[in-house]
This record gives structure tokens, sequence and C-alpha cells, in this order.
């Protein structure tokens, strides 16, 4: 899994949390859109964490980008929005789901898994 987040604190203490689950291994963190492409085409992973806000390159391009170089890349939007327009960008580019950032690790961790079709 690729953790992608300008908010560093936020990003590493979500790789913490994750990674107390043994079904889920973090190969990388991104802090914008460029660097989310960069190493989603070099790390190859199984399932991208995007935010959707960042700088240099949103989350919906940022995904955009990383689905016509990889398409079972799986990307699961995380933001801290919930308007019917984000979350339909987000499809649109080929997002596999979308959740909000107020979930409960439980939770994340549960859609991180369905996401990736485990």
């Amino acid at each position: 899994m690729l953790i992608v987040d300008d908010h560093r604190l936020f990003a590493e203490a979500l790789a913490t949390i994750l990674e107390s689950d043994n079904r889920i291994e973090v190969v990388g963190q991104a802090h914008n859109g460029e660097q989310a492409v960069e190493l989603a085409a070099a790390e190859k992973p199984h399932v991208v964490l995007m935010d959707l806000q960042m700088p240099k390159l949103d989350g919906v391009e940022a995904t955009r980008q990383i689905k016509k170089k990889r398409r079972s890349t799986h990307v699961l939007m995380l933001t801290g929005s919930s308007s019917s327009a984000d979350v339909a960008r987000a499809r649109e580019a080929g997002a596999a789901g979308y959740v909000t950032k107020d979930r409960i690790a439980s939770e994340l961790i549960d859609s991180i898994i369905e996401a990736a079709g485990e």
C-alpha cells in the first residue's frame, strides 16, 4: 500500500495504524500528487490510499495518471470532504472507493481490504 497525503504527520500516523494489521504492508508515502504517480510506478502497490486535495497535482488527477499506467492498482480516496461532486470526480478518475478521514481505524482497514478485493 502507498499512502498519499500532504500532511506528513497524518500520513506517518496512518502508516503506523495500518501496519498494525498483518494484511497490510505500507511500501511508501508520498506528500503530493507528483510523488504519488512516481512512487506508484516504482513500487507498484496493490492499493493507493490517496488524499483528494494536495499540492502540485490533486488526488483526482494523480489517480487518473496512476490508473492509466497501471490499471491493476486500486486507488481508495481518503479525504475530509464528503461532497457528491468530489465523489463523482474520484470515481470518474478510476478510484475504487471513497472514505472520509473521520472513519475510525478499523473501518478504514476494512475499506482498504474491500478495495483490494480480498
